[in-house]
């Protein structure tokens, strides 16, 4: 039987609303979307850079919990209300992100808390690239990139 096991990450909003930060499905790991709440403190920047780095920190906190890593990471979703506070980030996303370079979609939309002004909502799969695996063994097209 596959393993299926919950993470939380203490959020109050997981209990309110009835969702886990990360399932644990056999070597797959999906980490739910992820606002910057830290969520010790339940407290949120105005910041977007903040928010970002929040964001991760969050997440790698539940892929740790999961046995994995961003290396693992194959899929990631950004979401964001305002489509100029993304660029901003992208140097907080590239250190985790830009090694293994897993697929990824940015979309504009509402979040739920207006405070919010990013979530990343990640896929995972453990053991997904070995440590000494070069990137660009797995990557048919080095250097070229997807749009915007």
């Amino acid at each position: 039987m596959t393993e299926r096991r919950l993470i939380s990450s203490g959020s109050t909003f997981e209990a309110q609303i009835g969702y886990s930060r990360a399932v644990v499905d056999g070597d797959w790991v999906h980490v739910a979307g992820t606002t910057g709440f830290d969520y010790a403190s339940m407290t949120i920047s105005d910041d977007v850079v903040e928010q970002a780095e929040q964001c991760l920190a969050n997440i790698g906190a539940a892929l740790d919990e999961a046995g994995c890593s961003f290396a693992d990471v194959v899929r990631v979703r950004y979401l964001l209300p305002d489509r100029g506070d993304f660029e901003p980030c992208w140097p907080a996303l590239r250190r985790c992100f830009g090694e293994g370079r897993p697929a990824a979609t940015m979309l504009v939309c509402g979040l739920l808390d207006p405070r919010a002004r990013i979530e990343i909502e990640v896929t995972a799969r453990r053991g997904a690239r070995s440590e000494d695996e070069p990137v660009d063994a797995v990557d048919p097209h080095p250097g070229v990139h997807g749009g915007q």
